[in-house]
């Protein structure tokens, strides 16, 4: 199995901080490359907040405030690709699939790589920024699972 994002809801408040908000379990990428090139002075509003704080969920193209470690196979690791892949040349200027295909694996390739030592259901949460240069930053903060004896109760699970 693959480790990846996938969004999560614990209330409703997506739905009144972004244009659209992801449903609870999407495949979740950072998303950030839907910013690169824009004055971050100039983001205001609703596309402030998915700047500032979304993960970008796929098929729906919400955004979500929290995400969690999910197990993926191998099939829906390549629809993610695809999926992705598509929505960069519908929305954002991949020239061609191939472009589209390349920059999507690079994209989930670094959800991967976020998650590797994750444990499945740990929550992440991301704070986006541009430093001196004008260059997008982000921190990614985790809330884990206890450790140790077993979960008594079971807060929340993903499909």
């Amino acid at each position: 199995m693959i480790k990846l994002l996938r969004t999560i809801r614990f209330d409703a408040s997506d739905e009144r901080v972004f244009d659209i908000a992801a449903p609870s379990a999407d495949w979740a990428v950072s998303g950030a490359f839907a910013f690169a090139g824009l004055e971050e002075s100039a983001i205001t509003g609703k596309t402030r907040q998915a700047f500032a704080n979304g993960f970008l969920g796929l098929p729906s193209r919400g955004r979500s405030t929290f995400a969690t470690v999910g197990d993926a196979t191998s099939d829906q690791h390549a629809d993610l690709v695809y999926s992705l892949a598509v929505y960069l040349m519908a929305a954002h200027g991949a020239p061609d699939m191939d472009a589209g295909l390349l920059a999507a694996a690079e994209e989930v390739g670094f959800v991967e790589e976020l998650c590797r030592e994750a444990l499945v259901n740990t929550v992440f949460t991301v704070r986006r920024f541009c430093d001196s240069d004008g260059q997008i930053r982000e921190q990614f903060r985790t809330v884990k699972p206890p450790a140790g004896e077993p979960l008594h109760t079971k807060i929340w699970t993903v499909e």
